[in-house]
């Protein structure tokens, strides 16, 4: 792999027709989606550093059912299904950190069709290495270096890479993160704010199965959420007032241990920590506009909430489903895919619903990350009126599993 990234490198083109900056899930999905919509006559090429170096930074993912279907429709699921846990239930409790006991408020189980889990817990490592290897066979050009600059007019996009390449593009994508230097340069600014909270991430082996049972402890300083991945394993994703972040992180393993076996329980064996363990600050962000002239973001760069519902990166993967979908309609017909047309119809069909899943996970998040008696009541109450309509709890798992609204093709697993 490495030798094809440093050949392409090598070979870097003057011209492509789509440069992407960031070669992370959404920025692979994309390049696959383009060369595989308009065929090695549409150039379409992928800059990031970390190309050629090792993936994965010991997070997973939930990758809900639209999710999957697009990395069908591209031919990667195949190639991560084996190490794919499909969710099967999950429970939301709501308690105190000291109470001995939490009940159970709200349950989702079923298949949002026959055989089709509403999502899967995948480790960030497998799916990014399946993209980057379905690139390689595909022949995207992949290019270990990073965008530091460009210029733009009506006609072009002119992308300067660290390596001191210099390619003209009709589109530039921004999928470079939330610190998005091309995002930047454009001058598109965010608005947002900090949580005050940090996610504490790690891998926990366990002594019994979870039967794909995942668990989200509504804790009065945030969610703790429990998982399922491949094995006696789960995911944890603990969210913590950022300087009790800080204070856990510092402790060696056994204290570490022991804050962990608290939240977890011990309702699955005795339990380990059987991976890196991180924290990253939570906030919420949002790009004041998702264009600029011959510039579009997706993921990150566009986006960040809380993850208090599992859909950040879904959120970036429909994203490119969209850009995807509007880029391959125009160059069918002969229209610049780079042009004010393709990148208003991109930016409408995605900005609202960024904005209104954005603000429902802020929302949720306050509701929730609280030590307030009366609202834990209230919320409590609301949990428990869900557990019993049926068909609201269906509507949710649709909406969770990404199949409600204007859903672009490759997210219903059809190809463009």
């Amino acid at each position: 792999m490495a030798e094809s990234q440093e050949h392409a490198q090598a070979q870097a083109p003057d011209r492509v027709d789509v440069l992407i900056g960031g070669a992370g899930f959404a920025g692979l999905a994309l390049a696959l989606a383009l060369r595989q919509a308009l065929g090695a006559d549409f150039a379409v090429a992928v800059a990031d550093p970390t190309l050629g170096r090792p993936v994965g930074d010991g997070r997973a993912s939930a990758i809900v059912a639209a999710a999957r279907r697009l990395f069908e429709a591209l031919g990667v699921w195949d190639s991560v299904a084996p190490h794919a846990e499909p969710i099967v239930d999950m429970a939301i409790t709501d308690s105190k950190l000291a109470d001995a006991m939490r009940p159970t408020f709200l349950t989702f189980a079923g298949d949002v069709q026959p055989g089709e889990p509403f999502a899967h817990m995948i480790e960030n490592r497998d799916v990014l290495t399946a993209l980057v290897e379905k690139a390689t066979s595909d022949d995207v050009t992949l290019l270990p270096a990073a965008v530091t600059d460009f210029t733009a007019d009506s006609r072009s996009v002119t992308v300067r890479l660290a390596s001191g390449a210099a390619i003209r593009a009709k589109l530039l994508v921004a999928a470079d993160g939330a610190r998005s230097v091309i995002r930047e340069h454009a001058g598109i600014q965010s608005h947002g704010w900090s949580y005050g909270q940090s996610a504490i991430v790690t891998t926990v082996a366990h002594e019994r199965p979870h039967h794909g049972r995942a668990e989200e402890h509504f804790l009065p300083a945030g969610p703790f959420a429990i998982l399922p991945l491949t094995g006696n394993r789960s995911s944890i994703v603990w969210t913590e007032d950022a300087a009790e972040a800080e204070r856990i992180m510092a402790l060696d393993d056994i204290g570490f241990h022991a804050e962990l076996e608290q939240r977890f329980g011990l309702h699955l064996g005795d339990i380990a920590v059987a991976g890196p363990r991180r924290a990253f600050p939570l906030g919420f962000a949002v790009a004041r506009s998702f264009i600029a002239e011959r510039v579009a973001l997706v993921g990150d760069a566009a986006h960040i909430i809380h993850p208090i519902a599992g859909q950040g990166l879904n959120m970036g993967l429909r994203d490119v489903a969209a850009l995807a979908e509007a880029i391959v309609d125009a160059a069918r017909l002969g229209l610049d895919p780079g042009g004010a047309t393709v990148l208003d119809r991109y930016q409408r069909w995605r900005r609202f619903d960024t904005m209104a899943m954005g603000l429902a996970t802020d929302g949720l998040n306050r509701l929730f990350s609280n030590r307030s008696d009366v609202l834990r009541l209230a919320r409590d109450i609301g949990l428990g009126v869900v557990e019993r309509l049926p068909g609201v709890k269906s509507f949710f798992i649709r909406e969770a599993a990404g199949l409600t609204g204007e859903v672009p093709k490759l997210l219903k697993g059809e190809a463009l």
